[in-house]
């Protein structure tokens, strides 16, 4: 049994959560955070992408993945924290210098690698053999799934069922994306948060700096013992991050609604 963490006394109006998940998985791996963002009173819904979950019939696109998240911000009220893990960090970062009037804020978890990377090539080609197999991988994928999380976490991101096809495309997608650049174009407040032995780590003083060019506030989270799955990983951990980040720009709000317009 996972302890749940506290949920907050409130005394701000809450702001609205939209949570995206990462490749090849889908919406349903944030059931635990959704539940938490619940019992604080915080609206939140968390969003499939292209080529995933229930919409793993339709061709993933880095373009139909922010309109992806900028309906479901509309749906909340039109601005929103919007909270990202690995390929939803990337979307996140992406939806943040398209749309910065919808981000309130930012939680970019597992995704401190720029896209753009000179692992790419490799990641690309290893991406296409696999898809390639009888069965596009699905063996392997559960292996690594078994042994990197708990039967919850294992249930949670595989209850969407697994978009086995989407890598290639998503990794297409992605590398001509300058990340850093799109951190460094809006100004809304910025939380990376990486799991202490995540691969995807190696670059986070940059992402910070790029996002504080910007004039965001960028605080930068590591938990402890957590790998890249983080959410999974360490959900109360990473579910206490999220709901202090929803406070602290829950007080930013109130001050910003509240200038005068000049």
């Amino acid at each position: 049994m996972v302890a749940r963490p506290e949920t907050p006394s409130r005394s701000l109006p809450p702001v609205p959560v939209v949570l995206v998940h990462g490749s090849r998985t889908s919406a349903t791996m944030w059931r635990r955070q959704l539940e938490a963002l619940g019992r604080a009173g915080v609206p939140a819904v968390a969003t499939d992408l292209p080529g995933h979950g229930t919409r793993r019939g339709e061709p993933f696109t880095l373009d139909g993945a922010v309109e992806a998240v900028r309906r479901d911000v509309d749906a909340l009220g039109g601005r929103a924290i919007v909270a990202g893990l690995s390929l939803g960090g990337y979307v996140a970062i992406e939806h943040r210098a398209r749309r910065p009037g919808q981000c309130a804020g930012l939680v970019a978890a597992s995704c401190c690698t720029v896209s753009s990377s000179s692992l790419r090539p490799a990641w690309l080609s290893l991406a296409r053999w696999i898809e390639g197999w009888p069965d596009h991988g699905a063996r392997l994928n559960d292996t690594f799934v078994r042994l990197a999380l708990d039967g919850e976490g294992a249930e949670d991101l595989g209850a969407g069922g697994y978009a086995l096809r989407a890598m290639t495309e998503v990794l297409r997608e992605l590398g001509p994306t300058d990340t850093l650049g799109a951190l460094a174009a809006a100004s809304s407040p910025v939380w990376f948060v990486n799991g202490r032995y995540d691969h995807f780590r190696g670059q986070e003083r940059a992402f910070v700096a790029a996002a504080r060019a910007g004039g965001a506030p960028a605080r930068l989270v590591v938990v402890p013992h957590a790998r890249h799955l983080v959410s999974l990983d360490a959900p109360v951990a990473f579910t206490r991050a999220l709901l202090e980040a929803e406070a602290v720009v829950a007080a930013a709000e109130v001050d910003r609604n509240a200038a005068p317009v000049v």
